[in-house]
């Protein structure tokens, strides 16, 4: 029920017959009809974020798998949270420290509010690919936090 509202304006308010929204989003992408990979994440209102880092990254900056996934993360906390006590902060940005010092200090200067993260906090993803004319499967692991593997066969 924590998904839910008591504010009966809100799109989310608990209702008869309402369901409540989840943050929960498994993802499988397909080419025509035919599915070519899959993703996924614990992680609450982040996971489509770190989700869409992970498909701008292998989609359009060509990252294999692995190298997105062990790519320096980042989440906006600029929205209330799907959680009691549902709380955001304007402008927040949580970011992983390995983004570097330049990038950071420059979110800084543009008014961000950023918190740098402990290390293996951020952007818990597995996923894994399918080219459907080879057949050649490739996936990625989190390195991040408890251990992932990506294992094949």
């Amino acid at each position: 029920l924590q998904m839910t509202w008591l504010d009966p304006a809100s799109p989310s308010a608990l209702r008869p017959g309402r369901l409540p929204r989840t943050t929960l989003t498994p993802t499988i992408l397909e080419r025509g009809s035919v599915a070519v990979s899959a993703i996924g994440s614990p992680g609450g209102d982040q996971q489509d974020q770190w989700q869409l880092l992970y498909l701008l990254r292998t989609l359009v900056g060509g990252y294999n798998p692995q190298q997105a996934i062990e790519s320096p993360m980042f989440h906006t906390t600029a929205v209330a949270q799907s959680f009691w006590p549902r709380e955001w902060t304007p402008g927040g940005l949580v970011v992983e420290a390995a983004l570097g010092a330049d990038v950071i200090e420059g979110l800084r200067r543009r008014g961000h509010a950023v918190t740098v993260s402990n290390p293996g906090n951020l952007g818990r993803l597995s996923a894994v690919d399918r080219d459907p004319v080879t057949g050649q499967m490739r996936a990625g692991a989190n390195p991040r936090g408890a251990q992932g593997y990506a294992v094949g066969r």
